[in-house]
């Protein structure tokens, strides 16, 4: 995105939908369920057939997953293969056959409290296994085996499968902790066989609450510090007599968390933006209404060294406070971007110290303050107002991320 491009903004709520597309992909599922691949299955023994004369046993392992996105709301199909090999005893003899399994698995990608992407897949029934055996012509004793044992087969499959599904390691493959892993620290929720289940959408508002914060904005925002302001040389004063020249440097920026509210669902195209935002993290909220947007106070402090030459160069020193609203909105096709609305000349405080008498008489005139701090403002906003300084590409990121 270039300074001049404007912003198509999306919801927090269509930010989410968007982020579970984007974040589950097929090579993740595939990560995801790979834990099953490989594993050993055995059935058996077990007696079958009239009397339970006949003994089987089947042995085999699980291969790799073949995974399909389905649907617009992250559906997958997902077929594990298995390869068995079925001995069958009866009356002294034994049949050797090969079998082919697969199991059809229905996966979701889930959102979950507190801000979790959970891949929950269905426990899976004999329906979904299908069975074939490859045998050469058998006899009409040994064909009479050949259903109860397929029977058996699926039914024992899919215990075996679910019993894999369940186990912790399984479902800690599963489950994606979105705010531990922007965080790099270790997630207490992972592996834990039930969650509470939210929506798309609430799981984008919770994202902004919970990623966006006061701390991350304000690394980003520090950049600003030692930026160096120059302003004049302008006239002012009764008849424009006085000749005013500005310098001075940008301070460390503060960002709190705002006192006040923006309405989510049109904001007003960007006016000025803030630079560089490199990550974004958890929540410092901003109201109890969630469908709020997240938004935060900047100050921006200025020391200033003022020069005014109306006959002789008089020089003061200023303290200037500039504040700027920054709102984190969601655009199209699926950024954050912190957008700064730019100060007015009214909102700006600045405090004069005079070095010398005339110097603070002269200081008194009408005009200076006023241009001084339309000056100022005029700077800042030119400062803020790249937006593809504060722009995060959350696809780029998720694409680089082990989600």
């Amino acid at each position: 995105m270039t300074p001049s491009d404007e912003p198509m903004w999306i919801d927090y709520a269509e930010f989410g939908e968007r982020f579970v597309a984007a974040a589950v992909t097929e090579s993740r599922i595939e990560a995801a369920v790979s834990g099953i691949a490989g594993r050993g299955i055995t059935i058996g023994p077990f007696s079958i057939g009239p009397a339970g004369l006949a003994r089987f046993v089947a042995k085999g392992s699980v291969g790799k997953p073949t995974v399909i996105r389905r649907g617009p709301q992250v559906h997958f199909d997902v077929a594990l293969p298995v390869k068995l090999r079925v001995d069958v005893t009866l009356g002294g003899q034994r049949l050797r056959l090969e079998a082919v399994v697969d199991i059809d698995l229905k996966l979701h990608a889930r959102t979950a409290d507190p801000l979790l992407i959970v891949i929950d897949i269905p426990p899976v029934t004999s329906r979904d296994v299908s069975f074939v055996m490859r045998a050469q012509a058998v006899g009409a004793a040994w064909e009479l085996l050949l259903d109860p044992i397929a029977k058996l087969v699926q039914r024992e499959v899919a215990n075996r499968i679910n019993g894999i599904l369940d186990d912790p390691d399984s479902q800690r493959g599963r489950t994606f902790d979105v705010e531990a892993i922007l965080n790099s620290s270790k997630s207490p929720y992972r592996g834990r066989p039930t969650h509470e289940w939210i929506g798309y959408d609430e799981f984008g508002h919770r994202f902004f609450e919970r990623i966006v914060t006061a701390d991350r904005v304000r690394e980003v925002v520090e950049s600003l510090a030692g930026k160096p302001i120059e302003v004049g040389p302008l006239r002012t004063g009764p008849g424009n007599k006085a000749q005013v020249t500005v310098r001075g440097t940008v301070r460390l920026p503060r960002v709190v968390a705002s006192t006040h509210l923006a309405a989510a669902p049109k904001p007003e195209p960007v006016i000025a933006e803030l630079p560089s935002l490199a990550e974004v993290s958890e929540p410092e909220l901003v109201g109890a209404d969630t469908k709020d947007l997240v938004t935060f106070d900047l100050m921006i402090p200025v020391s200033l060294d003022i020069t005014v030459d109306v006959l002789q160069s008089n020089r003061y020193r200023a303290e200037v406070q500039v504040p700027v609203a920054l709102t984190a909105r969601a655009a199209d096709p699926l950024l954050i971007i912190i957008d700064a609305a730019p100060p007015a000349a009214e909102d700006i405080e600045l405090e004069f110290k005079a070095k010398g008498l005339r110097a603070a008489a002269l200081g008194k005139l009408a005009g200076i303050r006023k241009q001084i701090a339309i000056q100022v403002a005029s700077v800042v906003r030119t400062e803020v107002a790249d937006v593809s300084r504060r722009t995060i590409d959350v696809t780029a990121r998720l694409d680089g991320t082990r989600v």
